[in-house]
C-alpha cells in the first residue's frame, strides 16, 4: 500500500539542532510544509553529500515554510559528533534525527530491516500531516535539493489550486494544466 495520501503516523524521536537535543513528534511536522529525508548512517559516504546539498539549499525552503529533518537509525549523540567533525554537516541547521530503534523509520517503510539502515526515502507532507510526495531509492544513488525544492514547489503549488496540476518539469512561474476533457488526447 502506498504511503502517498496517508497521515504520518505518532511517533517521539530526539533531534540535535542546533547545539541542542530536542524533541521532535508527529505534531511537530503538523501546521506547516515538511521535508522528511531518511539515509543510511552517519559517518558514511553519500548521505553527507545529500545533508549539505540540503543545508546549501536550506533558506530557499525556510522561504516556502518548509522544515526539513534528516533522519537516520543512528542516536542524536551521533549526530552531533558527526556535525561537530565533519565540515559539510556543520553546514546544517535543520534537525537531524536519531531512530535508534527504528521506529521512525519503519512508520515510513524505509527499513533495511536485515541491516538496521533506511533506505534514502525523502517525504513532503502537508500542514495536515499528510504525505504528498513519497521518493524511496537504492542507497547508492545521491538526491538533489534543487529537484527536491521543486517538487515542493509543486505541492504546494497543486494544494493553493484546486483542479490544476503540474505537467513534467514545471517550474514556478509556468503554465499548469487544468484536467478536462477538451484536454484529452490532445498533449
Amino acid at each position: 500500500m502506498s504511503l502517498i495520501n496517508t497521515e504520518i503516523k505518532p511517533f517521539k524521536a530526539t533531534a540535535y539542532k542546533d547545539g541542542k537535543f530536542i524533541d521532535v513528534t508527529e505534531a511537530s511536522l503538523k501546521g506547516k510544509w515538511s521535508v522528511v529525508v531518511f539515509y543510511p548512517a552517519d559517518f558514511t559516504f553519500v548521505c553527507p553529500t545529500e545533508l549539505e546539498d540540503l543545508a546549501d539549499h536550506y533558506a530557499e525552503f525556510q522561504k516556502l515554510g518548509v522544515e526539513i529533518y534528516g533522519v537516520s537509525t543512528d542516536t542524536h549523540f551521533a549526530h552531533k559528533a558527526w556535525h561537530d567533525t565533519s565540515d559539510a554537516i556543520k553546514k546544517v541547521q535543520y534537525p537531524l534525527v536519531g531512530d535508534p530503534t527504528g521506529a521512525l523509520t519503519r512508520n515510513f517503510d524505509v527499513m533495511i530491516e536485515e541491516e538496521g539502515l533506511a533506505l534514502r526515502g525523502t517525504f513532503v507532507i502537508n500542514p495536515e500531516g499528510v504525505i504528498k510526495v513519497c521518493e524511496i531509492h537504492d542507497n547508492g544513488i545521491g538526491r538533489d535539493a534543487s529537484e527536491l525544492l521543486r517538487k515542493v514547489k509543486a505541492a504546494q503549488y497543486v494544494a493553493s489550486h484546486p483542479g490544476e496540476v503540474c505537467p513534467a518539469k514545471w517550474k514556478e512561474g509556468a503554465a499548469t494544466l487544468k484536467p478536462s476533457l477538451d484536454l484529452v488526447g490532445k498533449i
